[in-house]
């Protein structure tokens, strides 16, 4: 995928839909190939596509270990405050052909695979925090 057709796709999006920040399409696009690149060490044949679950894992890993504490934080800066955001995201950098899908996928497949809150900020509090916390 080259930058300049994918900084298009940007530009063509953020027309339509302002919600979340070329920045967090960025890592979106930089998940989805540390995904593809993690399932294929382990199976090389295998096909490039991932479904909504395994991209989400890739998301929530890469977050975590690029970001750590600092991921929720940064998500949010970028409008990213659920699972659901990040297939928004996937279904609108489709439209634009920037992603592929198969017709099994489905924008549903991205709701709340996991909380935001558990994942990104809860391994960050103190114990005395994190025990007391409501469920």
């Amino acid at each position: 995928m080259q930058s300049m057709h994918f900084d298009q796709a940007l530009q063509n999006i953020l027309k339509r839909d302002s919600r979340f920040s070329p920045d967090g399409y960025s890592f979106l696009k930089q998940a989805l190939d540390y995904t593809v690149t993690e399932h294929t060490k382990h199976d090389p044949d295998m096909s490039q596509h991932v479904t909504a679950k395994e991209l989400l894992d890739g998301f929530r890993n890469l977050a975590l270990e690029e970001y750590g504490p600092m991921a929720s934080t940064l998500l949010a800066e970028w409008g990213i405050h659920n699972c659901s955001h990040v297939g928004d995201m996937v279904f609108l950098l489709i439209q634009e052909g920037m992603f592929g899908k198969q017709d099994s996928d489905r924008r549903d497949d991205f709701s709340e695979a996991y909380d935001f809150n558990e994942v990104f900020v809860a391994p960050y509090l103190p114990k005395s925090l994190a025990n007391s916390a409501p469920e």
